[in-house]
């Protein structure tokens, strides 16, 4: 039987009555199924203050409200004697009958259906249209009072309490001015929110940009007027950077930023940063902030901003995003797919615009932007289509070339039998330094592919783009990594070339070895270990735990060793009589090859490293 207490427009002498809900279990519901975090209770009711405080500016705007508004500040306050933490606005205020109309009916309609529909149900699927903000007091609370007066003439204070059960009172009480202070008695599991530094870390996480005055033990914690609300026009590089700073106090100076600001066909505003980014481990995501009318609601903006962009930082603040009623999840709507793709949008034509005004800023913020755009064009292809026109790469002498330039400039020399055009590219150019510069030697023209996406970039873009072909500089020997030639002469006879490769292909363990001797310039290299391009990336890709991971990973490394046959030293390796030290000649020379591969370690780089002590001291 629920008790309807019907009032008119008389004083509150103590009067009692029933939160008009058709069951008693709303509360625990709230306080199970609500919130995820029970310090939300603190962004809800601050915005709640912020509203109140932001309708008497309209009121008065419009001139139904006369004279001077006065202050217009939030106050937040702990009484650790009474274990009482208060909110205090001077906002628009409630009259009797509206605490009994936006307090006692719960303030949403259909509440028998929402109950049954929601109960035992996971807070995503809570949609947020009922107006329950303010019941999440009860979540951290015994006992909440509210004291209001209202902004209308001769509106008398009313005193509202309730213990979080549907009963309540109302009464008339004294308040000398106008708005509303919400007074909770703090049960013994939140006494943590009677700590100082506690409720400070909340309201610098929820109500940092609320545009109204917040105070905080007389210090006032907010700056109600952010960069993102004001106009680009109004706005000079250091405010852009000081306010950069104000939410990342630790980080470097951003490259450049993005000032959204969109009213129509949805209402988007904030500004996202490019941080400088000097290794690809320094990448960080989860940096960009979600707000609603300057109100923290998330820093998970996932399904907001396309997933390349999750490396930006900044703030996003859109009234359109559907929010469920504790704000922790997006609902499925329209309204996100079109702010995405604006996004994309937007940061796309943002760096051709800095590509084709000022080139060489855009070649020295490389290192850092490289990640955004590879990263965006493996995973959204309408941003792909417009990076096309900017994507460069860097070769080995500090050149930048696009795709289209590299193209031109690689036309004659760098085409396989396919008719593709194959990119040269090296992951580290100071350990494959030998295979650089004989291909540079060659006429190719060789770009650095070092960062840790570029291996997922190349493997994509073969994909993407059909007539490009990556192959790194150390696949093969420079003869043949454009297509395999026909052998050079080679100044040794059949039989000591055949001899020569009898004393090279011994088994390796671990190794899958193909010996071939050739006839190259004398001047280059007697033995080149190279790995083939596919075999190498399947077996990069395994290490990385990705693709066919374990097969892989457990494969032998395949290894082709190119011996040089007009190199001068086999002449001298092959007239040696003492086979023991012809077989360690041949051997070393074997290691010298396979350690410029990363691939001699453990017991066979000890002894590589003995044998070499025992010549050196022989000679």
């Amino acid at each position: 039987m629920v008790l309807i207490l019907i009032l008119g427009n008389k004083n509150y002498i103590m009067q009692k009555g029933s939160i008009r809900v058709q069951t008693e279990n709303i509360f625990p519901i709230i306080k199970k199924f609500l919130y995820s975090e029970h310090d939300i209770f603190i962004r809800e009711l601050v915005s709640n203050a912020v509203d109140a405080s932001q309708k008497i500016k309209t009121l008065a705007s419009i001139g139904e409200i006369k004279g001077d508004l006065g202050e217009l500040r939030i106050d937040i306050s702990i009484d650790k004697d009474k274990k009482t933490l208060s909110i205090a606005d001077k906002g628009i205020g409630m009259t009797g009958e509206e605490v009994d109309k936006y307090l006692n009916q719960v303030a949403f309609s259909g509440a028998e259906e929402f109950l049954q529909k929601y109960k035992g149900q996971n807070e995503a699927n809570i949609i947020g249209h009922f107006g329950l903000g303010f019941y999440s007091s009860f979540m951290v609370s015994s006992k909440v009072e509210v004291i209001t007066k209202s902004h209308k003439e001769n509106a008398v204070p009313v005193r509202w309490e309730c213990d979080g059960s549907p009963e309540f009172t109302l009464e008339d009480t004294e308040k000398s001015d106008r708005g509303t202070t919400i007074i909770m008695h703090l049960n013994e599991e939140s006494l943590e929110f009677l700590e100082a530094e506690r409720i400070d870390t909340v309201l610098q996480k929820f109500c940092k940009f609320l545009p109204v005055p917040i105070f905080f033990e007389d210090k006032q914690i907010n700056n109600p007027v952010p960069a993102w609300t004001k106009k680009p026009s109004e706005l000079t590089d250091e405010n852009y950077q000081s306010f950069y700073k104000e939410m990342y106090p630790y980080g470097e100076t951003p490259l450049f930023w993005i000032h959204l600001n969109v009213d129509y066909p949805f209402n988007l505003t904030g500004i996202l940063y490019f941080p400088k980014i000097k290794q690809s481990y320094e990448i960080q995501k989860d940096k960009i902030q979600l707000y609603s009318n300057q109100v923290f609601v998330t820093d998970e903006v996932k399904d907001i901003v396309p997933e390349f962009l999750m490396l930006l930082h900044g703030v996003i603040d859109s009234p359109d995003i559907p929010l469920n009623v504790s704000r922790s999840y997006l609902q499925g709507d329209p309204n996100v797919k079109k702010i995405n793709a604006h996004i994309t949008k937007k940061v796309a034509d943002k760096l051709d615009e800095i590509f084709k005004n000022d080139r060489k800023s855009f070649e020295e913020k490389w290192e850092s932007l490289g990640l955004f755009v590879k990263y965006g064009m493996m995973t959204d292809d309408k941003f792909l289509d417009k990076a096309n026109a900017f994507f460069i790469m860097e070769d080995t002498a500090n050149n930048f070339y696009t795709m289209e330039a590299y193209k031109m400039a690689t036309e004659t020399l760098q085409k396989n039998k396919e008719g593709k055009q194959v990119v040269l590219y090296t992951t580290n150019p100071i350990q494959q330094d030998v295979f650089i510069q004989q291909a540079i030697a060659k006429g190719f023209i060789v770009v650095k592919m070092e960062t840790l996406v570029d291996a997922a970039f190349i493997n994509n873009m073969e994909m993407k783009w059909p007539d490009i072909q990556f192959t790194r500089v150390d696949a093969d020997i420079a003869d043949n990594l454009i297509d395999k030639s026909d052998a050079k002469e080679s100044v040794l006879s059949k039989d000591d070339a055949e001899k020569l490769k009898a004393l090279f292909d011994k088994p390796l363990d671990g190794l899958q070895l193909h010996v071939e001797v050739k006839g190259l310039s004398a001047e280059m290299v007697p033995v080149t270990a190279t790995r083939p391009e596919l075999m190498r990336r399947m077996k990069d890709m395994a290490s990385a735990g990705g693709g066919m991971g374990a097969w892989y990973a457990n494969m032998p490394d395949e290894v082709n060793l190119t011996i040089n046959g007009n190199h001068p030293i086999f002449t001298d390796i092959l007239a040696e009589k003492d086979e023991a030290k012809q077989e360690k000649l041949v051997k070393n020379l074997a290691d010298l090859a396979l350690l410029s591969q990363g691939l001699l370690t453990g017991n066979n780089l000890t002894s590589f490293i003995n044998r070499s002590v025992e010549l050196m001291s022989a000679s």
